[in-house]
């Protein structure tokens, strides 16, 4: 059974691997002319910039993680231990249900983390005159509460917890259920790191596909300047006009990191259980 920290801890050691990918979204997302792919914009970046850059907003991504992913894997496993203490068969739509509150809560805290990490990433982007230039992601978050006042950290929060509530379903409630359907087929018969693997995949899939729209808006909306976009109506109205597509900007780089993300996610939290938990035996 997993502690309620193993999976903040799981999801900020995959950040670590998956970073510049989730920097390379952030930078599609964001274009307002051209159709740059995945290589160009990684070749500008490195040659202007170079490697390193790849990495911008790695403390402020590391503070997400600890903040959002522990608020919503905490309150979905205490859920689940709840609803079945002995490893009981639980309901998919109480999963669902589960998983979309734990969500909501999750974007919420880390809804700080994340507006400053979008601004990190965006920052080579800027001309250097107009750079923030934030040293780490406690920086980022004090200049901002003391250059744009409070409300400014929580820029986007709408947008974030709705991504939030379906992530978390995409992510944690797919997982459970196709490890569930796995283990109940005559080629995974038991635990194991294909299992883990393959159910992890299949989340991450399921996760992207559900909430790339609102990352576009999330991500839109963080690294907007001030007054740029009077409400949330108008923010979506603007990128609408880009046609359908506008709102899977980045859906390639954004499925290639959450993909590897939520693997490694769930890898490594699969093996916090098993080490340092306690599973039940049926």
């Amino acid at each position: 059974m997993a502690r309620w920290y193993f999976g903040g801890l799981a999801s900020a050691g995959a950040c670590c691997f998956t970073h510049p990918l989730d920097t390379l979204k952030v930078h599609l997302q964001t274009q307002q002319t051209g159709k740059m792919g995945v290589v160009g914009q990684t070749m500008k970046i490195v040659r202007g910039e170079g490697v390193l850059a790849l990495y911008n907003g790695l403390s402020a991504s590391l503070v997400r993680q600890l903040t959002y992913s522990t608020t919503r894997f905490a309150i979905y496993e205490m859920s689940k231990q709840s609803v079945a203490p002995n490893g009981e068969a639980i309901p998919f739509q109480k999963r669902l249900v589960m998983a979309g509150m734990a969500g909501g809560c999750g974007g919420l805290v880390g809804t700080p983390g994340d507006m400053v990490n979008v601004r990190m990433q965006n920052d080579v982007k800027l001309p250097p005159d107009q750079r923030r230039n934030y040293k780490h992601a406690i920086d980022g978050m004090a200049r901002v509460v003391r250059e744009e006042g409070l409300a400014k950290l929580f820029s986007g929060v709408n947008w974030a917890t709705c991504r939030a509530i379906l992530m978390t379903i995409g992510q944690l409630c797919f997982y459970d259920q196709v490890k569930i359907f796995l283990l109940e087929t005559p080629y995974f018969t038991e635990e194991g790191k294909s299992t883990h693997f393959t159910a992890s995949l299949c989340a991450g899939a399921i996760a992207t596909t559900m909430t790339q729209p609102l990352d576009v808006l999330k991500t839109r909306s963080m690294s907007a300047k001030p007054g740029e976009f009077k409400s949330a109506v108008d923010l979506f109205k603007f990128t609408a006009k880009g046609g359908p597509g506008a709102f899977y900007k980045g859906y390639i780089p954004a499925f290639v990191r959450l993909g590897p993300q939520t693997i490694l996610t769930f890898m490594f939290l699969e093996q916090l259980r098993l080490n340092f938990g306690f599973i039940p035996t049926k």
